[in-house]
């Protein structure tokens, strides 16, 4: 069974850092391609990062220069590290995991960045 499974949300101010972890379990991380996906209230969810099994990252424009996308395959987890945190970064983060179309999804951990 696969579980993907978020940690590290919380409230922050402006300006402010959080690393957000992505514990798989089920799969080996390092096949995959990991994803961090957000979604703000009444908003679509979009993808915020992503990191390929040869490491080659992607970022949305909105978090450029702000976000890193990591991986530690020894603990089988991925990382979003968040830094100089706006207001508008405000959204659950979601985890995904996807290897040539079967996709797995973690269950959400909410960012508030509000002072």
């Amino acid at each position: 069974q696969v579980q993907l499974v978020e940690s590290g949300g919380g409230l922050v101010q402006p300006g402010g850092s959080l690393r957000l972890s992505c514990a798989a379990s089920g799969i080996i991380c390092s096949a995959y391609t990991m994803g961090w996906y957000r979604q703000a209230p009444g908003k679509q969810r979009e993808r915020v990062a992503r990191l390929t099994s040869d490491g080659t990252t992607n970022y949305a424009d909105s978090v450029k220069g702000r976000f890193t996308i990591s991986r530690d395959n020894a603990k089988n987890t991925a990382y979003l590290q968040m830094d100089s945190l706006k207001p508008e970064d405000t959204a659950v983060y979601y985890c995904k995991a996807n290897l040539y179309g079967s996709q797995y999804w973690g269950q959400g951990t909410q960012v508030t960045v509000s002072s």
